[in-house]
């Protein structure tokens, strides 16, 4: 078993139980070394993301809105939204191994441990739906992270500062509204399982910005940059993307190795 071709296989598996089957038997041979890491071919440019064989696909704008938590579709909108999250995700901690070779073999230890974190998530939140009588591939998606992640497919640099500092790390923002928002509604039992699930997440995805930021960090020394650069690059990709943000998770952004001073230059005022 080639460690290369076996990402490859998982990234275009068509479906969620294949790509998890796939995923689970190679990580457990992973982790006992026995794994040959020698490239026998380039990494692939992938024209479209493995859920197009399950989901159709749309621009963001005609994705359901998230409204009345308190009815069976406003929940089944949410958590939908989420398993697709999660399941690009899982993608993402696959592709990043797959694609960026000659590292340090902590790297690919952190990143595949990532993905069994964004599975485990996955079915956590998929188990939800199911109780919903729904699946995942069940409401239209868009693929902003997938677009993301090949526009970032030629730099490793980029791909840190694109998806776990900025993609990830909006996150660590956005999920304490979301339980902010359910914690005002009345108590239902899948309300509740909604928010402990999300309250798993959070607190998960911290460490995965956290490696995010430790690899940026470790990529910057190697080509004499400081991580300020990080700033320009998001610039690049999202020109607006920072003024979006209203309001940052501070504790959890410091946690995952934000500065003071980077958090300002986002939000144009001093957090901390």
């Amino acid at each position: 078993m080639e460690f290369y071709q076996e990402l490859e296989n998982i990234l275009e598996a068509p479906s969620p139980k294949e790509k998890i089957s796939k995923f689970n038997d190679f990580y457990k041979l992973y982790k006992q070394s026995i794994i040959k890491q020698k490239a026998t071919s380039s990494p692939k440019e992938f024209t479209s993301p493995s859920y197009s064989a399950f989901c159709k696909i749309v621009s963001p704008r005609d994705v359901p809105k998230r409204t009345n938590l308190t009815t069976k579709e406003g929940q089944i909108n949410l958590l939908h939204a989420i398993a697709h999250i999660e399941y690009t995700a899982i993608d993402l901690g696959i592709d990043i191994c797959y694609r960026f070779r000659d590292m340090p073999q902590e790297f690919y230890d952190d990143w595949l441990e990532v993905a069994e974190d964004e599975i485990r998530h996955f079915l956590m939140i998929e188990k939800l739906l199911h109780l919903l009588d729904a699946n995942y591939g069940d409401i239209v998606v868009h693929n902003s992270i997938f677009e993301a992640s090949q526009r970032t497919a030629h730099s490793l640099l980029d791909r840190l500062c694109v998806v776990p500092r900025y993609l990830e790390a909006n996150g660590l923002d956005a999920t304490p509204q979301i339980l902010k928002k359910l914690k005002t509604l009345p108590e239902s039992t899948i309300l509740n399982n909604i928010k402990s699930s999300l309250e798993v997440i959070l607190e998960e995805e911290v460490d995965h910005v956290k490696k995010g930021d430790k690899w940026f960090e470790f990529t910057c020394k190697q080509q004499n940059l400081s991580k300020d650069v990080y700033i320009e690059i998001i610039n690049h990709y999202y020109p607006q993307g920072f003024s979006k943000l209203k309001s940052l998770n501070k504790e959890a952004r410091l946690q995952a190795g934000f500065s003071c001073k980077e958090m300002k230059q986002m939000i144009q005022k001093s957090v901390c």
